[in-house]
């Protein structure tokens, strides 16, 4: 009986760490990098004088949604204002939202975009810049 009761508690462990471990994958955050690159007189690449912008979408924090933030080192950060358009290519679903302080006061907006494979398109209308374009998928 004693034999019984091990093999049973095993076969218990195992099977709560094969669904468990899918659940804890899936809960672990995912940055994925993109930037918009200034277009001073037509160059797409920027200018010495105007780098690009980088920032990043986060995906995993909570389910459906993006968060669109940048790195916390001033001009090269995502900046306001800028929207952020986004199409969910497995649902259908699209939506806008702007950038805007988040608690830390850097930029950042939340998408609820909904689960599947979302595209997203970064734009500014501070100047002229070449929209950054970044695809994820959203669990």
């Amino acid at each position: 009986m004693l034999d019984f009761v091990r093999r049973s508690v095993a076969c218990a462990a195992i099977v709560a760490g094969a669904v468990l471990a899918p659940a804890a994958v899936a809960s672990a955050a995912v940055t994925v990098p993109f930037q918009i690159n200034p277009a001073p007189f037509g160059n797409p690449n920027g200018s010495l004088d105007v780098p690009s912008i980088r920032c990043w979408a986060v995906v995993g924090e909570q389910p459906g949604t993006v968060t669109i933030t940048g790195p916390k080192d001033g001009i090269r950060a995502c900046l306001l204002p800028g929207d952020m358009h986004w199409l969910n290519l497995s649902t259908g679903a699209s939506g806008t939202a702007q950038m805007a302080a988040g608690t830390d006061g850097y930029p950042e907006a939340t998408l609820p975009t909904g689960t599947g494979q979302v595209v997203i398109a970064a734009t500014s209308p501070a100047g002229p810049y070449t929209p950054g374009v970044v695809t994820v998928y959203v669990p």
